[in-house]
């Protein structure tokens, strides 16, 4: 699996603390309002709409109009191919260790 910007555009949404917290937020509780996923933030739900926008932009979550509100639901294949590429890495990793353990000890 070689990395696409489609990838690459996930890996930058998920590198700020908000938007982690707020994938958390939304893996836990399933799809929330915004002033739900606001609570207990350090900020207005105007910022924290902007970062979910980040994040829409990446294909990580989705939103729906519900009546007056705006529900957010977190898109599981998003993560999931995210998932699979560091899964990717990770044994390339192991792989390139083992090559190296051998080499040393030989």
């Amino acid at each position: 699996m070689r990395a696409s910007h489609n990838t690459a555009t996930v890996f930058a949404a998920l590198g700020d603390e908000t938007r982690l917290r707020l994938v958390s937020r939304l893996s836990e509780a399933g799809p929330q309002s915004i002033v739900n996923l606001a609570a207990g933030f350090p900020m207005s739900r105007q910022a924290i709409t902007k970062h979910l926008r980040v994040m829409e932009g990446a294909g990580l979550v989705r939103c729906t109009p519900r009546g007056r509100e705006t529900v957010w639901r977190l898109e599981q294949k998003r993560l999931a191919d995210a998932r699979r590429y560091l899964q990717i890495i990770s044994a390339q990793w192991d792989e390139t260790l083992g090559r190296l353990k051998a080499f040393v000890e030989t």
